[in-house]
């Protein structure tokens, strides 16, 4: 199967599969989402969702989260791990976002990278999911899968972007990197692979 052949058949089952995306991490606004995403990092979205009630509870906005001592914040998100950065990041973000953005998230690249623990990823999460901003944001499974399906060389997050995005459509990126997500959990796991189960790589292997 050509590399053409391999992208439209991967389009098609993902969108066959999976028609409906719902985001995986529960939020209500822009400010909610980027705090999600900052500890979904090496954490997964299922525990995520266990600990961000209790946080929101606390405080759902950066005016109300920029008062909570970091120490608070740490001791309530300490399940997700990396809990000494992550509660730093979520505080000076959040006084950042007040002081300079007027409690608003930013809506480029650029303003988002520059708040203290968001990356590329994780300002693609927010861009695309937010604001409906066509962003690739590439996670670790994203990265194995795009690997496994022949899709990119692998050296890299940043070149398996590049990739993805030189291969399919701009309007679906939005929603395809969240399909791929998805399949990889319930069909293309790291551990486990059953090549019977896995249609994708079942055909394309052929």
């Amino acid at each position: 199967m050509k590399k053409k052949e391999r992208v439209e058949f991967i389009s098609q089952t993902l969108e066959r599969l999976y028609p409906e995306t719902p985001v995986p991490l529960d939020h209500k606004d822009p400010f909610t989402l980027l705090v999600a995403v900052l500890l979904s990092a090496q954490c997964t979205d299922e525990r995520v969702n266990k600990i961000t009630p209790a946080l929101f509870e606390t405080a759902d906005n950066p005016f109300d989260m920029a008062q909570v001592p970091v120490d608070d914040i740490r001791e309530i998100i300490k399940p997700c791990g990396l809990s000494p950065f992550k509660s730093k990041a979520i505080s000076g973000l959040s006084q950042i976002l007040v002081e300079k953005y007027n409690g608003e998230v930013p809506q480029s690249f650029e303003e988002l990278e520059a708040l203290p623990g968001v990356g590329h990823k994780t300002a693609s999460v927010v861009m695309c999911q937010a604001f409906g901003v066509p962003a690739f944001p590439v996670d670790t499974h994203i990265h194995r899968l795009a690997e496994r399906w022949k899709l990119s060389s692998g050296k890299n997050v940043d070149q398996t972007e590049k990739d993805l995005k030189r291969l399919f459509p701009k309007e679906t990126w939005n929603k395809l990197h969240l399909q791929i997500i998805f399949y990889g959990r319930e069909f293309c796991p790291a551990r486990g692979h059953k090549l019977e189960n896995c249609l994708i790589c079942r055909t394309i292997s052929e």
